[in-house]
């Protein structure tokens, strides 16, 4: 009982300490902004905005919009068309990484075609994106999705090929079946990897949507960066970007909770 009163403090201070440490960093990063910009006046407005230039922005765009929408607006567009594509891509991706380190005939036929579209950059489909599908969403979906679903593949494939012989040995003894032998050896074996191929695609996908969204898009948070640097405006530009920046943050913990829920005995 006392053990586990400890551990239950220790795990409470770690979380303070965390807590403190992000807190400190976040205001000796104010701190060195306003001096920089505003206090000193060491880097000009006009190149970088000050903390003053940048809340003012986010008052407007909040509550009057910019770029033919509100903040929310921008923001929401863009969670549903990375949400859209990343769990298309994820899941496909998932998929076939299993069946490829599970099966060597699959990984004999599809891998050949996997190397050969991999160094393709996913910028590079936006051109061809746009000829099939048009400036509409579905094409900014299609990006996210040839941007997500490698890391999905690759990581999902290095997971089940990472399980140590003994476990499929003791499986086949054993005389599973091949679901069970999926459900309860493959995938649990397989999970840390997936996970890590999820926030590696996770992030993939903001950063081509931010990228897709800069070509015909007229809501999104591509759209307030492309149409504040069009404007010349610096802190609308820095205001999007921090959008970005704490929506990929705010899904990436939503996934690290999925993982804890996946995984318990790694929390």
């Amino acid at each position: 009982m006392k053990a586990l009163t400890f551990y239950s403090f220790y795990k409470e201070l770690e979380i303070f300490s965390k807590l403190l440490s992000f807190f400190l960093f976040c205001a000796i990063l104010l701190l060195a902004w306003f001096g920089l910009t505003e206090w000193t006046g060491t880097i000009s407005s006009a190149r970088f905005p000050s903390p003053t230039e940048t809340w003012n922005s986010f008052k407007i765009i909040a509550l009057q919009g910019y770029g033919n929408g509100k903040l929310h607006q921008h923001v929401l567009q863009s969670v549903i068309l990375v949400t859209s594509g990343f769990l298309v891509s994820s899941s496909l991706g998932i998929l076939l990484g299993i069946l490829m380190g599970a099966n060597k005939k699959i990984e004999a036929f599809v891998n050949p075609i996997f190397l050969t579209l991999r160094p393709i950059p996913p910028l590079a489909w936006i051109p061809l994106a746009i000829v099939w599908l048009g400036l509409g969403n579905s094409a900014k979906v299609m990006v996210i999705y040839v941007a997500a679903f490698v890391p999905a593949v690759i990581n999902s494939f290095t997971g089940v090929r990472s399980i140590e012989v003994p476990q499929r040995e003791a499986a086949a003894m054993l005389g599973i079946s091949r679901f069970a032998y999926y459900r309860e050896v493959l995938i649990p074996g397989a999970l840390p990897l997936i996970f890590t191929g999820l926030r590696l695609s996770l992030q993939a996908s903001w950063t081509t949507l931010v990228a897709a969204e800069l070509v015909g898009a007229t809501l999104g948070l591509g759209s307030i960066l492309n149409q504040a640097a069009q404007d010349i405006n610096p802190a609308m530009i820095m205001v999007g970007m921090i959008s970005v920046a704490i929506s990929g943050w705010l899904m990436t913990q939503i996934l690290a909770k999925a993982e804890r829920y996946a995984m318990p005995w790694r929390a």
